[in-house]
């Protein structure tokens, strides 16, 4: 008996069992048995093999022993999923009552308790191990009797009580920063401490603030940082030029968005004598004033990105650097890295040679200036436009032949006043200009990392990719299930996958399913990341790619400078595979927090517009199913709400997960994933951050 015990416990690691349940798993069924298994139970909780919490037994079990993953919050606490250190074990469902004081982030250790959740194992959370968070940020609240913070994040899927010599000044109303989270018991709230203000809850200023609080993104730079940024000459030293490429009289131009004041690169283009293209790419030399060991530096590194809020930017380096000195503003000499190749008609690379450089801009264009001179063929520096158009459609085209996927994930621009109130969102429109810059600044990327490429029987050199990994088969062959269910073909065992997608993406292009297509293949994708280990990149088909073309808004960018010149030139400090690879993983996570934010920023303007518009009808496609509704996105604006199951009073809908759709059980009637339907807006909460429609008669 006492084997058998060992042995189901072993066999059952995560188990919480009651006497009963033991008993039915070693079929003990007669009384005799029954007292002889509680006596060993005894015995084992007394030799430190079992523990006994309440009524339940456990497994003692070693730290490598334990099951210890991240929450990952859903439904406002609704129910969680634990993503396991363990990569033997998948993401395991925690039911909201078995949450117990578990925060979104948080890192607990479990219990699987003896049920399965669809695919997934079902747990609880027995010990909360380290804490996701360290502060909050939402609107201060009062209830009868006491203070509390509603949270920005609907992760935290619990109020924070705020006692009255914790204020430190708050007004309700405000939007403030709570930290010293204090929770021990789940039948009572959260405790904290007001660290800041961060404005009145609603103003554009505070909202800013609290997107970048939320995602944990510095948006002011430290004073001496600011200090080192404004003792930086704007004057470059002739010895400098002297020692560089001069280009500056070339015909080199910029081709950025309206708003941009940042412009990190510029183009060029010659005709050779022997007909084929001199194409220059002239990226902004941020590495010349970004040394190592300054606060800029490492404030740099910190932040690894610049963040694109609606209206405002978060940048990577101080204004004066990313707006001025380094910025290739026309008509100014400027300090430049510069990848010259020579191109056939053809589009083929035949030469590069990659140089420290110094130019002087001719004209800032944007991109709907330079569209309008592909579309007439007149206007100032046309003929360069036209040849860089060409060149680019021809690099376009080559690249597609060679498998790489032209995903579509559409954008939209806001019109704000000068309160940051939306007036007015429009679905962004990618016209040939856009591409024009995109396909030059690719070629400049696979250039430098080519560069570095391992020579044979010889080990790699230290580097950063961008790398894009191949897709998941089980995730592919989902996808091929929902587009079959769209009436499309997609087959997840073609040997080449690539060139499938993008036979759909074609297919799909200008139909209104297009964005919920699109957006369902990038989540059957990896996710692109930076790394030392060079794997191609799945999407652009190449064998290898960098980041090298951003540095003024990208920290990866910037390293890939100072690396290609030490190896190049062999000057300055070369750095190690591990120091390399720290600042790959942060800059990729880094990333990802910026993507985040710049989507929550998009979703706030798209509630705030919503807001004055209750009672009208939309034109939208569902984009999600979930067993409490439908998600559904506009056609005209890309904002997303949800029809809610109590809403569809026509009948009573089965959810149907696995064919993307719910089924009335009366009327038959389905609504599937990708199906375009019209809603009436009924509700906008933008404290919550939801809307709600309901079905158009």
């Amino acid at each position: 008996m006492k084997k058998e015990i060992k042995a189901l416990f072993k066999n059952n690691p995560g188990m919480r069992l009651k006497s009963k349940e033991i008993a039915k798993m070693l079929d003990v069924k007669d009384d005799y048995a029954y007292a002889e298994m509680k006596h060993f139970l005894f015995k084992l909780t007394e030799e430190g093999f079992l523990e006994k919490t309440g009524k339940r037994y456990e497994l003692i079990k070693n730290d490598a022993e334990k099951l210890i993953g991240i929450v990952q919050i859903i439904n406002q606490g609704d129910y969680a999923f634990v993503t396991m250190n363990s990569s033997n074990i998948k993401d395991v469902f925690i039911a909201g009552k078995n949450l117990g004081t578990a925060l979104d982030g948080d890192k607990v250790e479990i219990n699987l308790v003896d049920t399965k959740r669809g695919k997934n194992l079902e747990g609880e959370i027995v010990k909360i191990l380290e804490r996701g968070r360290s502060e909050i940020v939402g609107t201060l609240k009062k209830s009868k009797a006491s203070f509390y913070v509603t949270a920005d994040d609907d992760k935290v899927h619990r109020e924070v009580f705020i006692a009255n010599e914790n204020l430190k000044g708050a007004k309700i109303g405000d939007k403030v920063v709570v930290k010293n989270l204090f929770w021990e018991l789940k039948h009572k709230n959260p405790e904290g401490i007001v660290s800041e203000i961060l404005g009145k809850s609603g103003s554009y200023d505070a909202e800013i603030a609290s997107i970048a609080r939320e995602f944990n993104l510095p948006y002011k730079f430290s004073k001496e940082t600011l200090r080192e940024a404004e003792a930086i000459s704007d004057q470059i030293p002739v010895s400098e030029i002297k020692r560089r490429l001069d280009l500056r009289e070339k015909n080199i131009i910029t081709i950025d968005p309206d708003d941009a004041k940042d412009f990190d690169d510029a183009v060029s283009v010659d005709v050779l004598d022997n007909g084929n293209y001199k194409v220059g790419i002239h990226i902004a030399d941020v590495s010349h004033f970004v040394r190592e060991g300054t606060h800029i530096f490492d404030e740099a590194l910190e932040r690894a990105t610049s963040v694109y809020i609606v209206g405002k930017v978060i940048p990577m380096l101080p204004e004066k650097l990313s707006n001025r000195i380094c910025s290739l503003v026309p008509n100014e000499d400027r300090l430049t890295y510069s990848v010259i190749a020579e191109l056939t008609p053809r589009g083929k690379l035949l030469s590069y040679e990659i140089k420290k450089s110094v130019i002087n801009s001719k004209r800032r264009f944007t991109y709907d200036e330079v569209q309008k001179i592909i579309e007439s063929g007149k206007g100032e520096f046309s003929e360069e436009i036209l040849l860089l158009n060409k060149i680019s459609k021809t690099l376009r085209a080559n690249r597609m032949k060679k498998g790489s996927i032209n995903f579509f994930s559409p954008e939209v621009v806001f019109k704000l006043d000068k309160n940051g109130v939306p007036l007015e969102i429009k679905i962004k429109e990618v016209r040939e200009s856009h591409n024009l810059i995109e396909e030059l600044m690719l070629l400049a990327n696979q250039i430098v990392a080519g560069h570095v490429k391992p020579k044979k029987n010889q080990l790699g050199t230290p580097f950063v990719y961008r790398v894009h990994d191949t897709p998941d088969k089980e995730k592919v062959t989902e996808f091929a299930r929902f587009v079959k269910s769209l009436g499309f073909h997609f087959d997840p065992s073609a040997a080449n996958k690539s060139k499938q997608f993008q036979t759909l993406l074609d297919e799909i292009k200008g139909t209104e399913e297009e964005a919920v297509v699109n957006e369902i293949a990038i989540r059957s994708m990896a996710k692109a990341i930076y790394t030392t280990e060079n794997i191609g990149h799945y999407g652009l088909g190449f064998k290898y790619y960098t980041h090298f073309t951003s540095p003024i808004r990208r920290f990866p960018d910037l390293i890939v400078h100072k690396l290609i010149h030490h190896y190049i030139d062999k000057e300055g400090k070369n750095l190690s595979l591990e120091e390399l690879e720290e600042i790959c993983d942060h800059s990729s996570a880094k990333e990802r927090s910026a993507i985040s934010a710049e989507r929550e920023s998009v979703k706030l303007k798209q509630i705030e517009y919503l807001k004055s518009k209750i009672g009208e009808e939309f034109h939208g496609v569902i984009s999600g199913i979930m067993h409490f509704g439908i998600f559904v996105e506009l056609s005209t604006t890309l904002a997303e709400g949800l029809i809610k199951f109590r809403d569809l009073d026509d009948d009573y809908y089965s959810f149907d997960e696995k064919n993307y759709c719910i089924t009335g059980r009366r009327t038959k009637k389905r609504y599937r994933l990708g199906d375009k339907i019209n809603v009436r807006l009924i509700r906008v909460d933008q404290e919550k951050r939801e809307v709600d429609f309901i079905l158009s008669d």
